[in-house]
Parts: structure tokens; C-alpha cells; sequence
């Protein structure tokens, strides 16, 4: 039923990712494994007290633990600064009626984002508009004039189904991507149509290992509820903001994100819990440096059975 909402499929993946060298998630230059294994991948952002990327710190500075208990760091990249690693955008867009009168700066500032976030040749991105159904406008690119050109084809018009498009973004796209994977989600609301709930999509994008940052646009006359929006971020390590519906603001809004996206780390461990049990199992990172706050997601769903 839910594929009806996107014109297109895809298939799934795991979080927890089996591969053969570390160069796999992107951690250039460090151990190989010569036997297949479950290693947990976290991309993650280190922020000073004003919320601002804290950058030069080392895999000595943090210590992760997973359900408690402490966990080995195996990779640790300073992400943004590493050339090998890939950026996957996933670009979600509100074109419900009530946007109507916000869409164009939606449109622009979007567009600015994506020429200034995506390196040529190198990073792909994709949008996708949610009303009353969801559609894939533009698929994945490197192209940044297809991507504009997809953005300017929005129309506004039908109800909200926000929580079938972050499910669909991340399951039918996201979840076999490699590399950093990020979801952009702007709206002015909250959900009215979907089919799946709001923890199934929280779930799906957890299993795609996607950050989400969600755009809360205000309009004027009605302030919007970001409920939705704010656990999205929250539990994937994402971040949220909440914008008046002006150019200036929304256009510093993907400013914003574009300076995170440029400060992210990512470290990986390989479990010492090794149970295939399928079971949600908790992550805190912690820095030693004094006044680092840490954004990352609450956590990962282990393999199930055999896989």
C-alpha cells in the first residue's frame, strides 16, 4: 500500500553494516578487517556552548558506550575534511495547500543550499515533494542544475503526509546509500494523511543511519506545531529549526545546516554485544574536553537472526 505514495523502490539495509575494509564507510587509512564483521557507524557533531562545530578533536577525546556499557573505537574520521567520504541529501519539501505563500522561499533558499553544500562530482542529493501523496521530483544527482530545476517545478496543493515521506525517503532511498546520509525535512505543520506512524518512520530512518534536520517554517497567522519535526531530529542526531517564513531566515536556517554538516565526525565500534536479536540498543558518546555538547542519535537496531 505504501508504495502507491512514491514513484519509485528500492531495497532494504541494515544499520549495522558488514563489510570487508574500513575504507567501506569511509575511514580511509586505518585497520583492516580480513573476516567479515558487525561494525556500528555514528556520524556525529561536537558543539561549543553557542552551538557552533567544534573542530581538531581526535578519537582520544570521546569515549562511546553502547546499553552502558563502554564500547572500543575502531575508525574515527574529522568527516567533512575527508575527501573519500560521500554526502547523500535527501531533500524533503512541504507542498501541502498551506504552504502556498511560502514555497518560493522555500524554493530559493533551498536552491543556494544545495550549490554551496554538494562538492561536483562527488555528492548526490534528491527531492521529493509531500501533500496528499508523496513523489520523487528528482532522483538521486550530482547534477545541481537537474536539482534546481526540480525545486522550481514545485506547486502547492492537498494535505500533509510527513510521516509517509521521511518512512519512504528512508526506506525506499537512504537505506542503501553509502557514506554520509542526510534528510532535509521542511514544512509548516504537522502530519494529517499518512498511513505509517510517526515511530515507524522515526524507525526507518534510525535503520538507514540518516540524520535528519527538520525546517519548521512559521507563517504569520499560524505559528505551526513542530512536534513531529523536533523527535525527528532528536532521536537520528539531526537538528531543528524553526524559521519565520522570510527569505533572510530561511536562507540562514540551510546556512546553518550547511555549517554542521561541515563540522561532523563519525566513529565506528564493532559491538561486544554480539546477539543478532534484533533489539534497539542505546548510544551515548561522551567528549573529555571540557564544554563539547555531543548530537548524535539515541541509537541503532541490531541485525536480526541471521543476517
Amino acid at each position: 500500500m505504501m508504495k502507491n505514495r512514491i514513484l519509485s523502490s528500492g531495497i532494504s539495509g541494515f544499520i549495522v553494516l558488514a563489510i570487508a575494509a574500513a575504507g567501506a564507510i569511509g575511514f580511509p587509512h586505518q585497520k583492516t578487517f580480513r573476516r567479515e564483521v558487525s561494525i556500528v557507524n555514528i556520524p556525529f557533531s561536537a558543539l561549543d556552548k553557542d552551538g557552533l562545530p567544534v573542530g581538531g578533536l581526535r578519537a582520544g577525546d570521546f569515549q562511546v558506550f553502547e546499553n552502558g556499557e563502554p564500547q572500543e573505537i575502531e575508525f574515527f574520521s574529522e568527516t567533512a575534511k575527508s575527501e573519500e567520504v560521500i554526502l547523500t541529501i535527501a531533500l524533503l519539501i512541504d507542498t501541502s495547500g498551506s504552504v502556498k505563500d511560502k514555497l518560493r522561499h522555500e524554493i530559493e533558499t533551498a536552491a543556494e543550499f544545495l550549490r554551496e553544500i554538494l562538492r561536483p562530482e562527488k555528492d548526490l542529493a534528491l527531492i521529493m515533494q509531500f501533500d496528499s501523496e508523496v513523489n520523487l521530483v528528482q532522483d538521486f544527482t550530482q547534477n545541481q542544475a537537474d536539482l534546481v530545476d526540480a525545486l522550481k517545478s514545485l506547486r502547492a496543493g492537498g494535505d500533509t503526509c510527513l510521516y509517509d515521506a521521511v518512512y519512504l525517503a528512508a526506506e525506499e532511498k537512504l537505506r542503501t546509500e553509502a557514506g554520509r546520509k542526510v534528510m532535509v525535512v521542511i514544512s509548516d505543520g504537522e502530519d494529517t494523511s499518512s498511513l505509517v506512524s510517526r515511530e515507524e518512520a522515526i524507525e526507518s530512518a534510525q535503520k538507514s543511519d540518516a540524520l535528519i534536520y527538520g525546517i519548521g517554517v512559521r507563517g504569520r497567522r499560524s505559528p505551526g506545531g513542530f512536534g513531529d519535526l523536533e523527535r525527528f531530529a532528536e532521536q537520528t542526531g539531526g537538528a531543528f529549526f524553526s524559521p519565520q517564513a522570510e527569505f533572510k531566515e530561511i536562507q540562514e536556517t540551510f546556512r546553518s545546516i550547511g555549517r554542521d554538516l561541515r563540522g561532523q565526525y563519525s566513529l565506528a565500534y564493532v559491538p561486544t554485544d554480539k546477539r543478532k536479536d534484533g533489539t534497539f540498543r542505546k548510544i551515548e558518546i561522551r567528549c573529555h574536553k571540557r564544554g563539547v555538547r555531543i548530537r548524535a542519535r539515541r541509537g541503532y537496531y541490531a541485525p536480526a537472526g541471521n543476517r
